[in-house]
């Protein structure tokens, strides 16, 4: 079937009476395109029901109409749309008829038009949105259309299924591959169709074509049928993290004049994965560690509306930090997204829920799940299938009933239909040891609480619990009733999957020998401690921290704080953001992230982290998630020889801190590769050296920046600088993106971090628009939709939609007593 992006030219409006008894389209709707988050039409609200949790926004019930004209002759067309993801409660009206609905705001779906249709005439296509039930999820959700929208279209009854072209790997050596290409024929006549038949082609990356081959087809009337064919070559490009090489199979389905009846075509990758206790994962034949990412859907300043580039731009960054793989938490990945990942060779752990049947919201997907799940899964997997990067799926995050009979059996059947549907990736559940035994966790905690000389208090959510049991979570989750209740849930999967359970690794090693296990879950402090142990032992196959990149929603995870309020989990309004990422938001590295490349022996220079000396002599209070409170940088607005504590991650034996040329102090390397320093602070140079006994690794060195000429300085990422794209994006991308970072330096260029200003911007061809426009503030004041935010520690990101084939266009840039500065886009 012909498949187009059909995002443009949508009118939209928030519904406020659905039993309106006209249905008609209010004078109040204006046009937007897709993808789209309508939460984030709004500023965050203090009064929010749902809190922190989503970023202080709420949704409601939101509408999308868009015409669509069918001809009198298109009668014996097909007509399908495809939705690749609408958060939640999704009703699709064709002509006012109901044609489809989906609770699971996170799966692709489809919806056959034919039916209803009328010819010669509009045909109006309406898709209502019910989010104002709330809470509704653990984290920002977003609202709306906020993924891509397809118009599938078919002159013939005999058609390819969209989407059922699968590819599978057989045979994956540098020598020779083979692949099983399998497609679904539907004939739709009322006749048998016997003079059809399949023609298959493979082109490499450079559209060389590398192999052919064709078959006839025989399909009764009003049926359809599974067509497979096995293709083999030499010399194949194989495809890793690595090396991510990708082919193209396009199969048509032809008359025997040769004259195209339908065609069809997948990006693939050839690969061969496997999985043994000695071993651990191996792609190609060679054992893979995961230095993995976990990271939510919102894609930052854009909200949740998934678009291409930005899905490009965070898998790049995430890879350039040291990161070889993502998990998608906690819900089907994005087809974006995963593209992205192919390209760019990032290996992905994909989910399928936060919850089962228990809910963890009131009016979360835990609603629906027992009816869903099924058709939920299979989404998953097909929209998949087809990609390289996808490595294993979880069968669900943290669930509070596993472990029970019923949650046990059911963890079997999710695995079950996975391995039927993919036979060729494994499965995990993420596990929390904490709610694996239920209510014996009570008696637990006071039992090791007891031992502590301490009294337990369990009240709050599972991550209120978690700080505060933090002191002695090693000793709750080693108890003998919890391994007996992990080893019924992870005997249901191919991969048992542990979420902060590291103190479980050398025990359970040598426990299980035959276990494979992943750290699905883990804190970002503990990596130091958590990597060895991955490469230690080959029955660990990789780490993933919580979490690789910033986040609306669960505010306060690992914001700083030293009063109530200010940060942790009671964080107040204005916190909206987790501020527990490797990267912020915008895509900028923090301190953690450097620490983290170190740790995993990829970095040879040592890097400096200052913490905050406003607050020099305060308590931190910490959550785990939390390392410290630190920038890096040496321009502070403190008196001189005030008292200052700078952190140096470093690898080697050794790291040497000097001020202004003068030696401060020369230091033993921690086996956490993380040396304290304390100084008086003076103005001037910082620098750390690393040394391998007396062999100098590398240097890292702190300017402090003057602030009597502050000034902007803007540089812009454009589509092609973020995606050098080669195969998966040769259908064109949602839009051309543009991000302008901005940063208020001195006149030699050297970042102000302690001095930050409201900036305003505005676009000279009012046709483009700003997406976005915010920093990575936790505590936003501004909404990422208007044009005025603050930079937080001298730097901001705008980011601009620009219409496609125009002229280059002029973005200006004005801050309080800063020059304007413009910057072309």
């Amino acid at each position: 079937m012909q498949k187009m992006r059909w995002n443009q030219d949508w009118q939209f409006w928030q519904d406020h009476n659905s039993f309106a008894l006209l249905w008609n389209v209010p004078e109040t709707a204006k046009k937007v395109n897709l993808p789209h988050d309508a939460m984030l039409e709004q500023p965050a609200n203090p009064q929010s029901s749902n809190g922190g949790n989503t970023g202080y926004r709420d949704g409601g019930t939101y509408i999308y109409t868009k015409n669509l004209f069918v001809a009198k002759d298109e009668k014996d067309h097909i007509f399908q749309l495809k939705f690749e993801g609408v958060y939640m409660n999704t009703f699709v009206f064709v002509n006012g008829q109901l044609a489809a609905k989906r609770p699971y705001g996170y799966s692709t779906f489809y919806v056959e038009l034919n039916k209803f249709l009328q010819y010669d005439a509009d045909n109006e296509i309406r898709v209502q949105v019910k989010t104002g039930a709330t809470p509704n999820s653990r984290w920002y959700s977003g609202a709306g259309i906020i993924r891509d929208v397809y118009l599938l279209t078919s002159a013939k009854r005999t058609y390819l299924q969209p989407d059922a072209l699968q590819i599978t790997t057989q045979q994956a050596n540098k020598q020779q591959a083979t692949v099983m290409i399998s497609a679904i024929v539907h004939n739709q006549t009322t006749e048998i169709q016997d003079q059809l038949q399949l023609n298959t082609q493979i082109f490499d990356e450079n559209n060389n074509l590398v192999i052919q081959d064709s078959s006839p087809i025989v399909i009764n009337s009003q049926d359809q049928q599974q067509w497979q064919q096995r293709l083999s070559w030499l010399n194949p490009q194989l495809w890793s993290g690595e090396d991510p090489h990708l082919y193209r199979c396009v199969v048509q389905l032809t008359d025997l004049q040769q004259a195209v009846v339908d065609q069809m075509e997948a990006v693939f990758g050839v690969r061969i994965l496997t999985l043994d206790a000695h071993h651990g994962l191996q792609v190609n034949g060679q054992t893979v560690k995961l230095r993995g990412a976990g990271i939510h859907h919102d894609s930052g300043l854009l909200g949740a509306a998934t678009y291409d580039v930005a899905a490009y731009r965070q898998i790049k960054l995430l890879k350039q930090a040291g990161f070889n793989a993502i998990r998608m938490a906690h819900q089907p990945a994005a087809a974006s997204l995963l593209r992205a990942c192919d390209e760019l060779g990032m290996y992905v752990m994909d989910e399928t829920f936060d919850m089962w049947n228990r809910s963890k919201s009131d009016y979360d997907y835990g609603l629906y799940f027992q009816e869903w799940w099924q058709a939920d899964v299979r989404s998953m997997v097909a929209k998949d299938f087809n990609h390289p990067s996808v490595v294993m799926y979880s069968i669900g995050n943290e669930i509070p009933e596993i472990a029970t009979n019923q949650g046990v059996q059911l963890s079997a059947q999710i695995s079950q239909l996975i391995q039927q549907l993919d036979p060729t990736r494994y499965t995990l559940a993420a596990v929390n040891g904490l709610f694996s035994v239920g209510n014996d966790l009570i008696p637990i905690v006071e039992r090791v609480a007891k031992q502590q000389n301490d009294s337990a208090d369990i009240q709050g959510n599972v991550n209120d619990f978690m700080t505060a049991m933090n002191q002695y979570l090693d000793q709750i989750i080693v108890d003998d009733k919890i391994s007996h209740q992990l080893d019924k849930v992870f005997a249901t999967t191919d991969i048992a999957g542990y979420n902060y359970m590291t103190a479980r690794y050398e025990h359970d090693v040598q426990a299980h020998p035959q276990r494979l296990l992943i750290g699905t879950e883990t804190y970002p402090p503990q990596i130091g401690e958590n990597w060895p142990l991955v490469q230690k032992h080959n029955q660990i196959i990789g780490d993933f921290t919580w979490t690789g990149w910033d986040y609306i929603g669960e505010a306060g995870v690992g914001i700083p704080g030293y009063q109530f309020g200010e940060g942790g989990f009671g964080a107040q309004y204005p916190a909206q953001l987790a501020y527990v990422g490797d990267l912020d938001i915008t895509g900028f590295r923090r301190p953690l992230s450097y620490y983290r490349e170190i740790v995993f022996g990829r970095r040879q220079k040592p890097y400096i982290a200052v913490q905050n000396p406003h607050h020099y002599g305060e308590t931190l209070q910490k959550t785990p998630w939390m390392l410290s409170d630190t920038i890096s940088s040496w321009t502070w607005d403190v008196k001189e020889h005030a008292p200052i504590i700078v952190e140096v991650y470093s690898p080697g034996t050794e790291v040497e801190l000097r001020l202004n040329q003068q030696v401060i102090a020369r230091k033993p390397v921690a086996d956490s590769f993380r040396t304290l320093f304390e100084l008086e602070y003076l103005p001037g140079q910082l620098t750390a050296v690393a040394y391998n006994h007396d062999q100098e690794l590398g240097s890292y060195t702190l300017q402090t920046a003057t602030k009597q000429h502050p000034q902007l300085r803007l540089s812009v990422e454009n589509n092609v600088q973020l995606m050098n794209s080669r195969l998966s994006y040769q259908q064109g991308i949602n839009g051309d993106i543009y991000y302008v970072n901005i940063e208020m330096v001195d006149e030699a260029g050297n970042l102000i971090t302690d001095n930050d200003r409201e900036l305003q911007v505005q676009l000279d061809n009012q046709q483009d628009q700003i997406l976005g426009f915010g920093s990575g503030n936790p505590k936003p004041l501004k909404p990422f939709n208007s044009l005025r935010t603050t930079t937080f520690n001298g730097r901001a990101l705008a980011i601009i939609l620009k219409q496609h084939n125009q002229q280059p266009a002029l973005l200006t840039v004005t801050g309080n007593n800063l020059p304007s500065k413009t910057i072309t886009y």
